[in-house]
């Protein structure tokens, strides 16, 4: 009986309390820093918290566990074996949780400096496996595993996994390269080579995916994307150049209709979101003489992209019904037929 209760019930009790000893302790240590995070402007400490408060009770749990087998009288080969797993184990969720945390703060970082770039998913897989493979490293060591002939079979290894994912590692390459020249950056407005317009949704470590205007998401291949021509409507800035083209009657004043259409931009500009009243609007008599009409073009300029659809729409019927108030005629097209009568013979 004797024997049980020291190989059995004293580990056990040691290690519970201990366990429950760290519990008590993590529950105080979180309630002082959860009051001291919520005076606090930044999330950043709320992030962390959040981060360690669950795989902090595991933590706790394994360390009593260390104890209890610390003074059990197990044979010296099972401690070994038992002490190395479970500190493997408490790594690894070490490892994890950091990388979660390295991930969320990431963004929570670019969220609260307004950065115009917002990280991809390739940098956030990037940066989590980094971190997890350091905490597998680590296991190695702890475990007594040499890395070096790892390391050096991987490398010979590699040369064989490279052959035969390679279009995999080009996807993974190709994306890195685009994100390094940040020719095209997660949010931007882009039109592809297929005529295709969407927002950048992501970027990962195989594909860019582009979501349309009509909610649907076109995914590409990034050693293909990088390889295409394309137009980016956010580079070098997202304002950009609206061209209205209109063509009123030969009956009508040029001087007349460029001023009407002056002042309609004009009074346009701070009352339509999008449009922009710097720089201002202006009219030339663009392309000019056309077959059935005097032919102008309003030239204004847009915040964005996509504003341009509803400025032109409301631009149109602002002209329209400022032409019908200033007698300005829109005409249909024309055509002048001569007609010669035959002479008699």
């Amino acid at each position: 009986m004797n024997e049980l209760w020291s190989q059995w019930f004293v580990p056990v009790a040691v290690g519970a309390a201990a366990a429950g000893i760290l519990t008590l302790i993590r529950l105080v240590v979180f309630r002082l820093l959860g009051r001291w995070a919520r005076k606090t402007e930044t999330k950043l400490d709320d992030i962390v918290l959040q981060e360690f408060r669950r795989p902090s009770i595991f933590w706790c749990i394994a360390v009593g566990l260390d104890v209890g087998l610390t003074v059990s009288e197990l044979p010296g080969r099972y401690m070994g074996v038992a002490n190395k797993a479970l500190w493997a184990a408490i790594i690894l969720s070490v490892s994890l949780t950091l990388a979660s945390l390295a991930v969320r703060l990431l963004k929570s970082s670019i969220e609260e400096a307004r950065i115009p770039i917002a990280a991809s998913g390739l940098v956030f897989g990037v940066l989590r496996w980094g971190i997890i493979l350091i905490g597998i490293v680590v296991i190695l060591g702890a475990l007594g595993v040499s890395v070096a002939p790892i390391l050096t079979a991987l490398g010979v290894g590699g040369l064989a996994v490279a052959l035969a994912m390679q279009d995999t590692l080009a996807n993974l390459f190709a994306g890195i390269h685009i994100l390094m020249e940040k020719s095209v950056r997660v949010g931007d407005f882009v039109r592809l080579e297929s005529g295709q317009e969407g927002y950048v949704d992501d970027i990962s470590w195989r594909t860019t995916r582009v979501r349309l205007l009509s909610n649907n998401m076109v995914i590409i291949p990034n050693a293909k994307l990088s390889q295409s021509v394309l137009t980016n409507y956010y580079l070098p800035e997202k304002r950009m150049s609206l061209l209205i083209p209109v063509g009123v009657s030969y009956d009508c004043d040029p001087a007349k209709v460029e001023a009407v259409l002056l002042e309609v931009a004009k009074e346009a500009a701070g009352k339509l979101p999008g449009l922009l009243a710097e720089p201002a609007p202006f009219v030339r008599f663009n392309p000019g003489f056309g077959a059935s009409s005097l032919d102008f073009t309003l030239i204004c300029q847009v915040a964005e992209f996509t504003d341009q659809y509803a400025v032109q729409h409301e631009l149109r019927k602002r002209i329209f019904a400022r032409f019908r108030v200033e007698g300005i005629e829109i005409p249909f097209p024309q055509r002048v037929v001569h007609m010669r009568a035959e002479k008699e013979k």
